[in-house]
């Protein structure tokens, strides 16, 4: 599997045209029916391997792209989310420069 394929599991006379936001590997638990004593051997069954964690970045991506960007008549959520998630991180590279400016009480 090189850059650009599809993923080994997907098979078009199966599961019909391709959705880059659906993963089309061994159905498991969803992580929200999953039971405090099956944590473990749930988080052992997941693929760790860099590849697999892009594409899970990449299927994120695009089930966020789906609900807010791809839409008829879109809103004013993902300029939000884009502008909290910008503060965020740049608050956080620049935090260095920050903490040398706070206010302290002395007394």
């Amino acid at each position: 599997m090189g850059f650009g394929d599809y993923p080994a599991e997907y098979n078009r006379s199966i599961h019909g045209p391709y959705d880059p936001a659906r993963y089309y590997g061994k159905p498991d638990t969803p992580f929200g029916q999953v039971k405090l004593n099956e944590l473990i051997p749930w988080l052992s069954r997941r693929n760790k391997s860099p590849r697999a964690m892009v594409a899970a970045v990449s299927r994120a991506w695009w089930r966020w792209q789906h609900k807010y960007l791809h839409v008829k008549r879109g809103g004013i959520a993902p300029f939000f989310q884009i502008t909290t998630v910008a503060m965020i991180w740049f608050y956080t590279i620049n935090y260095g420069k920050f903490k040398n400016h706070r206010n302290y009480k002395y007394h």
